[in-house]
């Protein structure tokens, strides 16, 4: 007995298929695009080698070990690294890179607090409130952060008083003061008060964290507590109260094992303490004020995509416009606020870059700087410094993602 099948007989494979068949044209553009991109990489490398070897060069990473012979001005790098002129390379590149992630962070996080308050306060109804935080935004980012970074050194260096301006005269006054006795801003530099870690300071320090944590689990508590219960538990005073009473009665009880060590003025200059060069303040400054008007948009552009129904409906609970806003408004805008922001944020790290206008040490600086004309591996220097930036640029977009992911609306 034969059998019959009712389905029909397969049609052949034909090569038109690839363009004409839906079913395989997409892959069919995917694998023509990497293929030509692969292609052009492979063109441009074997160029570029050819280049070099008719110049008589190679690539070569060597000279990362050989010594550096330059002086980087004191810093956080260099305290961290240990440098001096006899260092190698590689060490002066390090210099670099933690200098550039001192001024991004410190920058972030004054740009961050600028931005959310002019943000807030551009929409105040006080008219000359909101117009001065119209003139802030209009003001910085129109014109170009180099011109702002400048400037800023320019008042850092010539409007600040000289260190021998703070000594005292025979009539027994000086020209110049110390703010709060205790901070020295001169046109070479800001002088800050420096911790000096005695015994137990571990102890101390150790306290200090987990007071954090114990804050940071109250803080989870109470919002978990909101949200299953609604009742809302008091915020300042507890974090106050967990943060520092404890930290407090450690640094008594283990008989203050962290004192200050105070700036002084010895010859001509300050000794004692810690300093800022004018450098890393103009750069931190204008990086700060000049983001911060571009993320003062994106704050009012997130609070004015919430629906007003929101605020009316805190209003007729009877909450005050600025818990309103902290606890209803700006949680529901950072949906919007936070994808833009970290274009800022990395913005900002990038735009770090320009520190060399003012003599600040970033990696651009001695990696892509000094380094570059001293050994003449431009290939080298500039391929490892693309790397890096690429590298914080990564970084800072995954910590976002995942604070942004962290804030997404759960549903039941």
């Amino acid at each position: 007995m034969s059998s019959m099948s009712d389905s029909p007989p397969r049609e052949s494979f034909r090569l038109s298929q690839l363009i004409y068949d839906t079913r395989y044209r997409s892959l069919t553009i995917q694998v023509i695009t990497l293929a030509l991109v692969c292609v052009g990489i492979y063109w441009l490398v074997s160029n570029l080698l050819a280049n070099l070897a008719s110049l008589g060069l190679q690539p070569d990473f060597s000279f990362l070990s050989s010594r550096a012979s330059y002086d980087i001005t004191s810093s956080i790098g260099t305290w961290l690294v240990g440098y001096t002129n006899a260092g190698s390379h590689f060490d002066a590149a390090l210099v670099g890179l933690y200098n550039t992630l001192l001024v991004a962070f410190l920058g972030i996080i004054l740009a961050t607090i600028l931005g959310v308050l002019a943000g807030v306060l551009r929409l105040s109804r006080n008219w000359l409130v909101s117009r001065l935080m119209a003139v802030y935004v209009e003001g910085f980012r129109n014109v170009p952060l180099l011109l702002w970074i400048l400037l800023i050194y320019a008042v850092f260096s010539e409007a600040t008083p000289r260190p021998g301006d703070f000594r005292v005269g025979d009539d027994g006054t000086a020209t110049a003061s110390l703010i709060w006795n205790s901070i020295a801003v001169t046109n070479r530099g800001t002088y800050l008060p420096a911790p000096i870690w005695g015994a137990n300071s571990g102890l101390l320090v150790a306290v200090f964290v987990a007071s954090l944590i114990g804050a940071f689990a109250y803080r989870r508590y109470a919002k978990k507590l909101l949200f299953d219960t609604g009742r809302l538990l008091p915020m300042v005073w507890p974090l106050f109260a967990i943060v520092i009473v404890p930290s407090v009665l450690a640094f008594f009880v283990l008989g203050r094992p962290v004192t200050l060590s105070y700036p002084e003025l010895t010859g001509f200059n300050f000794s004692g303490g810690f300093q800022l060069s004018n450098q890393l303040m103009a750069l931190w400054l204008a990086l700060s004020l000049y983001t911060g008007a571009f993320i003062t948009e994106i704050v009012r552009a997130g609070i004015l995509s919430v629906s007003k129904g929101q605020s009316e409906a805190a209003a007729a609970l009877g909450v005050r416009p600025n818990r309103a806003m902290s606890l209803v408004i700006l949680p529901q805008a950072m949906r919007v606020i936070i994808p833009p922001l970290t274009s800022q944020y990395l913005n900002l790290t990038k735009n770090s870059s320009l520190a060399l206008a003012v003599g600040y040490a970033d990696v651009r600086a001695t990696l892509g700087g000094i380094t570059l004309n001293q050994t003449g591996r431009a290939l080298e220097c500039m391929l490892l410094l693309g790397l890096v930036y690429l590298a914080l640029s990564l970084a800072i977009s995954f910590v976002m993602n995942v604070f942004n992911n962290s804030m997404k609306l759960e549903e039941r």
